[in-house]
């Protein structure tokens, strides 16, 4: 049986680990090139993993582990608000973006332009049952940070 304790920073690390692995098989493994809101959706997702394996660091310090774990949570539902955002260009609900990048944040030379991939953000790449990778990033962003809030509530109130 997994401890209670450390089960809300293991899956705030466990969800942002394989979204963020998911975004990286379908470019790599699939040629699904990311437009520059799909990089964006990466950047929290990053940013969770980090402040998780604080969280699992730092396991002696409770409030310490509560505090980041918290803080992932709330990064991994900020990828899915951006992944929302960009649900809702591809399908045309709103605007995006007036400009776009492809260059993928590496060095912009002549050479890296030319060689990138012209990724639109208004248009999905990949559709499952009519959601765009996009869309499914949103749904289990959302269902991921509403596990570890619901963990970590469960032990806050096992505790006291």
């Amino acid at each position: 049986m997994l401890n209670s304790r450390i089960a809300a920073p293991l899956v705030a690390l466990a969800a942002p680990l394989l979204l963020y692995g998911g975004a990286l098989v379908s470019q790599l493994g699939f040629g699904l090139h990311p437009c520059e809101m799909c990089y964006w959706q990466r950047w929290p997702h990053q940013a969770a993993i980090v402040l998780a394996l604080l969280a699992l660091l730092l396991n002696k310090n409770d409030r310490a582990m509560r505090a980041f774990t918290l803080l992932a949570a709330i990064a991994i539902a900020v990828s899915g608000a951006i992944g929302v955002f960009h649900a809702g260009v591809e399908y045309g609900f709103w605007e995006g973006l007036t400009t776009c990048s492809t260059t993928g944040g590496g060095p912009v030379t002549l050479e890296s332009i030319m060689a990138a991939p012209i990724v639109r953000c208004d248009v999905a790449q990949w559709t499952l049952g009519g959601i765009s990778l996009a869309g499914y990033n949103a749904i289990f962003s959302f269902g991921g940070a509403l596990l570890v809030l619901i963990l970590l509530r469960r032990r806050s109130t096992a505790s006291a």
